[in-house]
């Protein structure tokens, strides 16, 4: 999606239906059982050909997105409302800290006692601080990506609360030193890498961020809300001139630091089988690994993490047999890899930040 279209789109399309729904706006989960199957037990072509349109560009009025998939406008904004609605889809829009160099993420191995993992799973992704907790195959642990201010806060989160809640055992944490690819960078609809991605395949920094202001930040708010706000009504919101409030929002779309995209479980896009895999990788090797692991179009997620295992990373699969080739032809290609940890995920309890498994 262009900054231009990011900016300009939008303005025909008001609020979309559950547009609002993001990260702590009370909107509901994406797991696999929050909310019933579509017609036919899932999505069918024409909500695929919507939802191919709206990960190109959230913003696409539905003239574009009707006019793209031959529906008509009431029907696109009907099988929206019916997807978002049972929580099946969202809109997200953040600010990435990382990309800013603000504060500290961290990647948490929670060890529970047996018969304690669910519930220490409902307790940590209750926690604001955390981005996604989910529970995977090998030993009893919920693993946990969450935020915080700075270190202190880090060890205070980690070893006052965490490490005090009822059947924790033992906590391994490690910091995210470099963040290379998100779930924003994982297009199941298209084959052209993101920017990002390419970046990352080449093995070259990222622009520098620009600087995020208050104005900036209050209109990322506004987006939280409601990702298809449409620019006048931003601008009205923000008390500037529409003008203004298009050219602040295509500067912070053409940046890596906002992302605005679709939000769904993989599942719901055909991708069942999620895996987590660590990677013990010698600084002389990854780079290499890096850009090889890069161009794997299965990868949602990768960042480089302080300790043992260098290189933390999420994939998404259409069934066990295509993990099981990932892997066996992915990583036998790395060179200087020193170990290897692989898992499927069991079950999500958080995601991006939106809870996703229930009491």
């Amino acid at each position: 999606m262009t900054a231009e279209r990011a900016a300009r789109h939008g303005d025909g399309a008001g609020s979309g239906p559950g547009g609002g729904v993001g990260p702590g706006a009370g909107g509901p989960g994406v797991g696999p059982g929050a909310g019933g199957p579509g017609p036919g037990g899932g999505l069918d072509a024409l909500d695929h050909g919507i939802l191919r349109v709206l990960h190109r560009d959230p913003r696409a009025p539905f003239a574009e997105v009707a006019a793209a998939v031959g529906a008509h406008e009431r029907t696109v904004a009907r099988r929206l409302e019916r997807m978002t609605a049972d929580g099946r889809v969202a809109f997200v829009a953040a600010l990435i800290p990382e990309y800013q160099y603000e504060g500290v993420t961290a990647e948490i191995a929670v060890r529970c006692a047996p018969g304690r993992v669910h519930e220490v799973a409902l307790t940590l992704a209750a926690l604001d601080e955390t981005r996604s907790v989910e529970v995977a195959t090998g030993a009893l642990d919920v693993f946990v990506e969450l935020h915080a201010t700075g270190h202190d806060a880090l060890l205070t989160l980690v070893d006052t609360v965490i490490g005090r809640l009822d059947g924790v055992v033992d906590i391994h944490s490690a910091v995210v030193l470099r963040l290379l690819l998100t779930a924003s960078d994982w297009a199941p609809y298209d084959d052209e890498p993101t920017d990002v991605r390419r970046h990352a395949i080449e093995g070259t920094a990222l622009p520098e961020p620009p600087v995020v202001d208050e104005l900036d930040r209050r209109l990322v708010e506004l987006l939280r809300r409601d990702a298809r706000m449409s620019t006048t009504r931003l601008a009205r919101e923000l008390s500037v001139g529409e003008t203004t409030a298009r050219r602040r929002l295509a500067r912070l779309t053409a940046s890596h630091v906002l992302h605005l995209r679709l939000h769904a479980d993989p599942a719901v896009l055909g991708y069942p089988v999620e895996a987590r895999f660590r990677l013990g990788v010698p600084h002389r090797g990854l780079d290499p690994a890096i850009r090889l692991l890069a161009r794997e179009p299965a990868l949602r997620h990768l960042v480089v993490t302080s300790g043992g295992t260098s290189l933390l990373g999420y994939s998404s699969h259409r069934d066990t047999r295509d993990f099981q080739e990932f892997t066996a032809r992915v990583f036998a290609r790395l060179e200087d890899v020193t170990s290897t940890e692989t898992a499927l995920l069991m079950r999500t309890y958080k995601r991006a930040g939106f809870t996703a498994v229930q009491a």
